[in-house]
């Protein structure tokens, strides 16, 4: 079950990366909660953040270790971007950050149920030159 877990995860992650914002919500159970650094909700919270980052800052994350115990899954990334446009009306620097990240799934018949991302926001910000949100 828990290689299977990581599948799904690991899914998730290629989506995110490709950009694939339908994919990456197919990942989800329908009342999925994502919990993160700008707040909580479901994937009507989460999906219109998630348009913005990968608009604005091109992010990717590269798997650095994953861990993986019956329906949990644990995932530490090298998480990698560049402020390309406009977020919430602040300025495009043209500048790239790298931050280490983690998230922590709970995955339920081949679907997310839970998900808490973890990540130096600030940093983020600090490295791009632009105003913390």
């Amino acid at each position: 079950m828990s290689e299977q877990n990581k599948r799904v995860v690991m899914t998730y992650v290629d989506a995110f990366n490709r950009g694939d914002l339908d994919a990456v919500c197919a990942m989800f159970a329908s009342d999925a909660l994502i919990y993160g650094a700008l707040g909580w909700g479901g994937l009507d919270t989460a999906r219109p953040m998630w348009e913005q980052l990968m608009r604005c800052f091109q992010l990717s994350l590269e798997v650095d270790a994953v861990v993986a115990e019956g329906d949990t899954v644990v995932v530490r990334y090298t998480e990698r971007g560049r402020s390309v446009q406009s977020f919430r009306d602040g300025p495009v620097t043209g500048k790239d950050y790298e931050v280490q990240a983690m998230e922590w799934f709970v995955v339920k018949e081949g679907h997310i149920e839970r998900r808490w991302g973890v990540r130096d926001t600030a940093s983020m910000f600090r490295q791009m030159a632009l105003p913390l949100p």
